[in-house]
């Protein structure tokens, strides 16, 4: 296939509805083609791992600091939008802590929770555990996958929803850590409460978590513990004018600017076009989104190889770096009618305009 195909064929659109996807069954040679043209690139690179994530920390507080200590709202704006992004980055990461195999990166997840998930109030027992039900093929798009809600063929005003509730999230978090978390150990009662409903970032408002075992639970005391110990400091710091009110907004401010940019982003992960039954693979795929080159406005809503989210559905194992690569592979070996072409998207408006257009033609969800 020479280049000039693979890029029109990589900017169709639409791609077909996930139901038209669950009648023709998988894609065999697709899924054949990425798993054999991708083994030698499973082995996360810790050098980029380190300094990405590094960097993007660095920045984003750097950031956060300028925000605050601005004379000119001009420039406190401009370093906040840094913090924001830079923040997000570095947050993002979290999504990889989950795929991640036990020792491939030694150290890594202690300090990503040392810098980003304690400081945020988001550590990455928020998620793991959580995201790897979301991967698992019988429970995608089920009542069983605490990251996927139907929101094409629910009411147009749960999208407005969506968004201004992770826009809020930093202040649940606050409560959560600073308050929920301390108060529940003194009741077996609220401590399930907020275990199964309070302990996840998920989407599926039905989704209840069970109780952390072994080694997991005892990462999981150690996280919170330490997030809730942050939050109080926090919340005490405030109140007693240590911390100016004025740089606590600006914090909250930049929070809730990366939680809203990151549901921007799930918003447009998906399709969302699943009643709730059982998907073969290759609907699972098209259901997920790629955004590629030569799309450069995804590097900054879909870092961390989030761009390539439909790619990763088949190969979640795959290094958030080495997707790029993956992903050229693919479209030079598979012929033009392969269904992997059906998951690659133009660019961000287009996304929210079919999802939201879905809303309103479909027959909304009780």
């Amino acid at each position: 296939m020479n280049k000039t195909a693979t890029i029109e064929i990589s900017a169709r659109e639409p791609a077909p509805t996930v139901e038209a996807a669950a009648r023709h069954g998988d894609d065999k040679a697709m899924l054949k083609a990425a798993a054999n043209l991708t083994r030698d690139l499973n082995v996360p690179d810790g050098r980029i791992y380190w300094a990405d994530m590094l960097g993007s920390a660095l920045l984003g507080y750097a950031g956060l600091f300028t925000a605050i200590m601005a004379g000119s709202t001009l420039v406190a704006v401009i370093a906040g939008l840094v913090a924001v992004l830079a923040l997000y980055r570095a947050g993002s990461f979290i999504h990889e802590l989950t795929h991640i195999k036990q020792g491939a990166l030694p150290g890594f997840r202690l300090a990503w929770n040392a810098l980003v998930g304690v400081p945020l109030l988001i550590p990455s027992f928020m998620y793991e555990g959580v995201h790897n039900q979301h991967h698992a093929k019988t429970y995608y798009g089920t009542a069983n996958d605490p990251e996927y809600l139907p929101l094409a063929l629910m009411h147009p005003w749960t999208l407005p929803v969506f968004l201004i509730a992770a826009a809020l999230a930093p202040i649940g978090m606050l409560i959560r850590f600073g308050i929920l978390a301390p108060l529940s150990l003194l009741s077996p009662k609220l401590r399930k409460a907020v275990v199964e409903r309070y302990s996840g970032l998920q989407i599926n408002p039905s989704f209840r978590r069970p109780s952390p075992q072994g080694q997991f639970a005892r990462d999981w005391s150690l996280q919170e513990g330490a997030a809730s110990v942050w939050a109080i400091a926090l919340i005490f710091m405030v109140a007693t004018s240590v911390i100016p009110l004025k740089a606590f907004a600006i914090f909250l401010g930049v929070s809730s600017g990366v939680m809203f940019l990151n549901q921007i982003r799930t918003l447009v992960a998906h399709l969302w076009e699943n009643d709730g039954e059982p998907m073969s693979v290759t609907a699972q795929f098209l259901d997920s989104v790629n955004v590629p080159p030569p799309a450069t406005l995804p590097a900054l809503w879909a870092p961390v190889g989030l761009r390539y989210h439909a790619l990763h559905h088949l190969l979640p194992g795959l290094p958030y770096h080495a997707l790029g690569e993956a992903h050229r592979r693919l479209t030079a070996e598979l012929d033009g009618d392969s269904a992997y072409f059906d998951a690659n998207h133009r660019g961000l408006y287009g996304l929210v305009r079919r999802l939201a257009a879905s809303t309103m033609t479909s027959t909304p969800r009780s």
